[in-house]
C-alpha cells in the first residue's frame, strides 16, 4: 500500500466513492476509509438465498436528471422499478402515496372535486400553516393526518408533529388521480444485483481500509495525504464544538421468513403510534426473484445518540440549522479539507442529488488542484 496519497476519502458512500472514481481517473491517489465493514455506505445490499437485502433501509432510485441517469448506468443494469407501499392503520390497509385511491379508501369518495372539497372543510381553519402538523392538515385533511400521518411521524422523529417543521411533509408527493407512483421522476429503477456492485466498480484498483475510525486515528491518517474529502458528521469532525447536531436513526432487524411471499408488497407503513415499528419491507420485491423463503426487515426509530447511534436523516428545524452554519463556517476556514455528503453538509439528500453533488464537488476540486499547480 502506498505511504502517501493526494487525498484520504473518508466514507465509501455515493459522494466518496464518485469522488474517489473521478480523482483516481484524473491522475490522483486516493485511499478510501470507512468506519464500516463493508463499502457503499446506506445503499449497500447483502446477498442472501438468493435475495438482495437492503441492509438500511429500501433505495429506489429515481430522478429526471439524464446526465445522472447515463452516469449510473455505466456501473448497473437498472431494473424498471416502481415503488407504491402501502399503509397499515388498525388493520385496514390504505394505499400510498397520498392519491385518489387514499381518499376514495377513507371517504368514499370517487373524483377530485369531492376530495379537494372534504381537505378544505377539514383544514379552514388553518391559513398559513406553520408547521408539520398544520402543513399535514392543510394538505390531505384532519382525517387523513391523524390515521395516516401523525402517529407514524411522532413514531419516525421521535418529536411532537407541532415542533417539526412544515417543509418535511411537503416532500410527500400529494395527487388527486388514481396513480399509486410514489416518486414523479422520469426515471425510476433498483439495480440488477443489488447496489453494492455500484461501489465495487467504483473503487476497483483504489486503495480502501475500512473498519476504521478515522476522527479516532486522525492524526495517523492526515499524515498519508495531502487532502481529505469529509462524508462523515460535520459536528463530530469538530468534536461538537458548538454542541451535536439532531438527526432521526433508525434500528433494523432482519428476519427470514419460511414463506415465498409474506407481505405481498415491498413497503407496508404502520401508522398506529402504539406499534413499535415504522414499516416492514420484504426485499424480494424489488428484485422480483423466485425462491421459497423471504427476507422481512422491521425498522424501528431509535434515539440518537452522537458516537453511539448512526445519523441518518438531518432534523432540519431552526436550531439544528443555525448550528451547522457555525460549522460551515469553521469547514470554509480550513484548507485542503473538503466536505461533502448528507452528513457533512447536514441535508436531506436523494440518490440522485448526492451523484450530482458529488460529480460536480470534484470537477471543482480537480479544478482547484490544477490551479494551485500552476
Amino acid at each position: 500500500m502506498n505511504l502517501n496519497y493526494d487525498f484520504l476519502i473518508v466514507g465509501s458512500g455515493f459522494f466518496g466513492s464518485i469522488c474517489a472514481r473521478e480523482l483516481t481517473d484524473a491522475g490522483y491517489k486516493c485511499l478510501v476509509i470507512d468506519k464500516r465493514k463493508h463499502i457503499g455506505g446506506n445503499c449497500y445490499t447483502e446477498q442472501k438465498d438468493g435475495i438482495h437485502i437492503h441492509s438500511y433501509g429500501p433505495h429506489i432510485f429515481h430522478t429526471s436528471n439524464d446526465t445522472v441517469w447515463n452516469w449510473i448506468n455505466r456501473y448497473c443494469t437498472m431494473n424498471p422499478f416502481i415503488l407504491s407501499p402501502v399503509a397499515d392503520y388498525m388493520g385496514k390497509m390504505y394505499s400510498l402515496p397520498f392519491n385518489m385511491w387514499t381518499f376514495n379508501q377513507m371517504w368514499g369518495v370517487t373524483t377530485p372535486e369531492q376530495a379537494k372539497k372534504r381537505i378544505a372543510l377539514e383544514s379552514s381553519k388553518i391559513d398559513e400553516p406553520s408547521n408539520f402538523e398544520e402543513q399535514a392538515i392543510k394538505t390531505v385533511g384532519a382525517e387523513v393526518y391523524e390515521k395516516l400521518i401523525k402517529g407514524y411521524t411522532e413514531k419516525q422523529w421521535r418529536k411532537d408533529p407541532k415542533l417539526l417543521p412544515a417543509s418535511i411533509i411537503k416532500r410527500l408527493p400529494v395527487r388527486f388521480t388514481y396513480n399509486n407512483n410514489y416518486f414523479n421522476d422520469k426515471y425510476q429503477g433498483i439495480p440488477s444485483g443489488g447496489y453494492t456492485q455500484i461501489f465495487e466498480r467504483l473503487l476497483d484498483g483504489i486503495d480502501v481500509e475500512l473498519g476504521v475510525d478515522y476522527l479516532e486515528n486522525k492524526e495517523r491518517y492526515d499524515s498519508l495525504c495531502d487532502n481529505v474529502i469529509y462524508t462523515g458528521p460535520i459536528d463530530a469532525y469538530f468534536d461538537y464544538r458548538h454542541g451535536s447536531l439532531e438527526y432521526k436513526t433508525t434500528k433494523f432487524e432482519h428476519e427470514l421468513k419460511e414463506t415465498d411471499n409474506y407481505q405481498g408488497c415491498p413497503v407496508i407503513n404502520y401508522t398506529e403510534k402504539d406499534v413499535p415499528y415504522t414499516r416492514t419491507i420484504e426485499h424480494k420485491h424489488f428484485d422480483w426473484v423466485d425462491t421459497d423463503t423471504s427476507w422481512v426487515t422491521k425498522e424501528y426509530p431509535v434515539e440518537y445518540v452522537p458516537g453511539v447511534t448512526e445519523p441518518y436523516y438531518p432534523v432540519n428545524d431552526n436550531e439544528n440549522n443555525e448550528r451547522y452554519i457555525k460549522y460551515l463556517s469553521d469547514a470554509k476556514k480550513l484548507n485542503g479539507v473538503y466536505f461533502g455528503g448528507r452528513l457533512a453538509e447536514y441535508k436531506y439528500y436523494d440518490m440522485d442529488d448526492v451523484i450530482e453533488s458529488a460529480l460536480n464537488k470534484v470537477k471543482s476540486i480537480i479544478h482547484e488542484q490544477k490551479n494551485d499547480m500552476s
